[in-house]
């Protein structure tokens, strides 16, 4: 592949996202500033690492490739095509509306979870797939597990099911975007992976991704936020944003990998440097929330 080309089409700026991202009374829309602290917050944060520091898993070119899981927005009018899937008991078949150069996590040759996200304007459908292939020149596909979302809808997956994700929510909604931070306010929980999780989900994750029962591991589906405690004025406006999200929504455990590692949306206009100095908040600066609280019911994403 021409470098210069590659670099030219890893440097596209992320589009606005045309539909809103679930409900406002969606559990990843909900304020959970004032939620009791959880019983078991300070093991939860020991495990994760109290003094590693908070990662941003995103910004602009890393190997190579756009860093971050990129997202597209297609038309309704764009031709769906057939996917096969590995996990195929617990994906939504297709056929998805993927086109041929749809942008994947870690570039084409990526060995990583090779993520594609697609909103499907219009109809406000989000596609999301997981190690996904084109094949025959993106005439199909093939892919580890899928899922698709009404975003209209406060509708979860069935319990125990997968999706593009370990812990069975969506990716999208839990990204950092370039503008939203911009505009000033994330209005929504962010997603974030740690080392090791406990065999087990909580609402509104549907599906596990741990070996261990320790109950001081945390589950798939916990939620934590930053303390209110913790001085952000000393950040840039763009950090402070991300932080203050932080305070309000949160951040939902969705996969095992580093330590506080809070994933976003790959943008040229992302300032490296600066996210870096996120990593001036640890873990000890969190704290897992108790949102049992918040749930209508145990299969809607809908809050009281």
């Amino acid at each position: 592949m021409n470098a210069s080309r590659f670099q030219c089409n890893a440097g596209a700026e992320s589009p606005p996202v045309p539909c809103a991202l679930f409900p406002s009374d969606n559990v990843w829309n909900a304020d959970i500033s004032s939620l009791p602290v959880h019983p078991l917050s300070n093991d939860y944060i020991a495990s994760i690492g109290a003094t590693a520091g908070l990662h941003p898993d995103f910004g602009t070119i890393y190997n190579e490739a756009p860093n971050g899981i990129p997202y597209a927005v297609v038309p309704a009018t764009q031709p769906p095509v057939p996917v096969t899937f590995q996990y195929a008991d617990e994906s939504d078949p297709g056929p998805y509306p993927i086109p041929p150069d749809a942008p994947i996590e870690g570039g084409p040759k990526s060995r990583g979870d090779r993520h594609v996200l697609l909103v499907e304007a219009g109809t406000c459908t989000l596609f999301e797939l997981f190690a996904a292939r084109p094949r025959k020149q993106g005439q199909r596909w093939s892919a580890g597990s899928g899922a698709v979302w009404d975003l209209g809808s406060n509708t979860l997956r069935p319990a125990s099911f997968t999706s593009a994700d370990a812990a069975g929510l969506p990716i999208l909604p839990g990204l950092v975007r370039y503008d939203e931070v911009a505009s000033g306010a994330i209005t929504h929980a962010l997603r974030f992976t740690v080392p090791v999780s406990q065999r087990a989900f909580v609402w509104p994750a549907r599906h596990q991704a741990g070996s261990s029962t320790d109950p001081r591991l945390p589950p798939m589906g916990l939620r934590l936020r930053l303390k209110p405690s913790v001085d952000i004025s000393g950040f840039s406006p763009a950090n402070q944003v991300i932080l203050a999200a932080l305070k309000r929504y949160g951040m939902f455990v969705v996969d095992n990998g580093g330590p506080w590692f809070v994933t976003g949306a790959p943008d040229p206009r992302w300032d490296d440097d600066d996210l870096h100095r996120l990593g001036q908040i640890t873990g000890a600066d969190f704290e897992a929330v108790d949102e049992s609280g918040l749930m209508v019911g145990a299969d809607s994403g809908q809050v009281r």
